[in-house]
């Protein structure tokens, strides 16, 4: 799990129960993307809660949630 620290001290993450996120105060918890399936039975990874691109589609849902985090992780904290 990756930590962005923000000037503010705001702790920027894409949740995971690694750690407990509680001990930096109170949560504040939002969805950064979609990952759903296609018509065609695909998937993609819908970036746009976090300002980002539809990606995908992709054979399997694993493969979408590694692109998501790959994206997320990439992209500028505000995005997280």
């Amino acid at each position: 799990m990756k930590l962005f620290v923000a000037p503010d001290g705001t702790v920027h993450c894409v949740y995971g129960e690694q750690i407990d996120l509680t001990v930096f105060g109170k949560l504040q918890i939002r969805r950064a993307s979609f990952v759903e399936p296609t018509p065609d039975g695909r998937w993609q990874a819908d970036l746009s809660p976090s300002g980002g691109p539809v990606l995908g589609p992709f054979p399997s849902r694993s493969a979408a949630l590694q692109a998501e985090l790959a994206w997320l992780e990439a992209a500028p904290v505000p995005a997280l």
